[in-house]
């Protein structure tokens, strides 16, 4: 198991040059990049500019315990060294995935030592926290509590159900997103004109390249500078100005680029598709769209939600058990991640396709927000309302109600509408899957509305 590490707190440094000067020239290109101030960390401008939390963390030296919730190459790990080295305090870093409960006990004893020493408190970095067992969780949470290290937590996953209560609820959680086409052009820009290895060789792309480069990347940055530092060797590094094709940009990554653009038209387009396919009740099709997203790298939870919305929008109660499998789904994709989604995927895309459609549902909520807003504020009728005191009796409240399970059908023959909307019907089921039934069933226990 690995050996815990403590970094040495890194000075403030201002100008652009000092911060990006490498640490070792042999150091991957992504470590040799890593930025030393906040202002210099490219994205997650909703946590880092002017005035945001962490922010006003790195200005005052006070940082709290936190989880830095968000994908690969997002930041997550130089936003802790960078907030760390601005208090002056001992910071250790430990990698869940190798390390233990004797490991984390003795980063623990021995951070206890440098608060004597410091008389402040050790920062403690854990990355990839999710992976720790709820005994190892168990174990750093007396540091937590009696304010023996300041914990910063990395995870890739959703913290609510990989990290346990008691140490979440001492934690504020900050969600980072993937970086944009821009943000990873920035750092493309700062690599080649302030990393020493690759100014030297003059970098040159060809048409698309670029493209290929942002695209494949997928928002991770470390992802994109490794490809990049591949791709150069792959060029030729021994040759001035070494070109980057598109082809040798797809050789690093090992994989082509696809048109498809997360933040583009084809990422409208393509999900479009999918949807359009299931509510047509094509499983062919919505697998292929599918197949597309994920070949492209599309953020499984934005799949995953779309489909638990559909399942309600355009299935509805011809199968609830569609939305049942839907949510199923979306929790089982954060459990177990790639490549396995794809199989839960492609069940729950076939099933939400095959399944009999009908948006009743949706219909029914859309009528009533109209009415709600052409008659805002109709009173509830005095006989369904409550009446916990005596007051509220002698006033009517609850006066001819009728409990429905003493009536047949568990049915009583009062009305739940206001009084000037008594004769609406929302809700119209088809005579689609389950919804059949249930028309049959509201037809017998209310002919005037459903007798049609």
């Amino acid at each position: 198991m690995a050996t815990p590490r403590k970094y040495p707190v890194q000075p403030i440094q201002e100008s652009l040059g000092e911060v990006f000067t490498p640490p070792d020239r042999f150091a991957p290109l992504a470590e040799r990049l890593r930025p030393k101030n906040l202002s210099d960390i490219v994205g997650q401008k909703h946590l880092i500019g002017e005035g945001k939390p962490l922010d006003q963390m790195w200005r005052s030296g006070n940082v709290h315990s936190m989880i830095l919730w968000g994908p690969p190459g997002t930041g997550k790990t130089t936003i802790a060294r960078v907030l760390a080295g601005n208090t002056g305090a001992a910071f250790f870093s430990l990698s869940a995935v190798s390390s233990g409960v004797k490991e984390l006990r003795d980063t623990i004893e021995e951070a206890r030592r440098a608060n004597a020493r410091n008389k402040k408190r050790s920062i403690l970095f854990i990355d990839e926290i999710h992976r720790f067992s709820k005994s190892q969780q168990d174990a750093l949470l007396g540091a937590v509590e009696d304010g023996t290290i300041t914990l910063i937590g990395a995870t890739t996953e959703n913290p609510s159900f990989e990290v346990i209560s008691p140490l979440l609820s001492r934690a504020r959680v900050y969600v980072l997103e993937s970086l944009s086409e821009r943000d990873l052009e920035l750092v493309l820009e700062r690599a080649l004109t302030l990393d020493e290895e690759l100014k030297l060789l003059k970098v040159t792309f060809g048409d698309d390249a670029k493209n290929a480069l942002f695209a494949l990347s997928g928002g991770d940055v470390r992802k994109m500078l490794s490809a990049l530092e591949l791709g150069v060797s792959l060029a030729g590094s021994g040759n001035q100005s070494p070109l980057l094709t598109k082809e040798i940009i797809e050789n690093a990554f090992g994989r082509k680029a696809s048109r498809y653009d997360k933040g583009g038209e084809m990422h409208y387009d393509v999900i479009s598709a999918f949807i359009k396919s299931m509510r047509n009740s094509d499983p062919n099709a919505a697998i292929y769209w599918l197949a597309r997203m994920i070949d492209a790298g599309e953020d499984p939870e934005f799949i995953a939600r779309r489909m638990v919305i559909l399942a309600s929008e355009d299935i509805g109660n011809a199968d609830p058990m569609a939305l049942v499998l839907a949510t199923s789904c979306w929790n089982a994709i954060r459990a177990v991640g790639w490549p396995e989604s794809q199989l839960i995927f492609s069940q729950t895309a076939a099933y939400l396709a095959s399944a009999p459609k009908s948006n009743a549902a949706t219909v029914a909520i859309g009528k009533a927000m109209e009415d709600v807003k052409s008659h805002p504020d109709l009173p509830v009728p005095l006989h369904i309302r409550n009446a916990p005191t005596k007051l509220m009796k002698e006033l009517g409240y609850g006066k001819g109600y009728k409990y429905a399970h003493s009536e047949e059908k568990a049915h009583a023959e009062m009305t739940c509408l206001p009084k000037e909307l008594e004769d609406r019907v929302y809700y119209d089921p088809s005579e689609y899957g389950n919804e059949r039934e249930i028309r049959e069933r509201l037809k017998g226990l209310d002919p005037g509305k459903y007798g049609k």
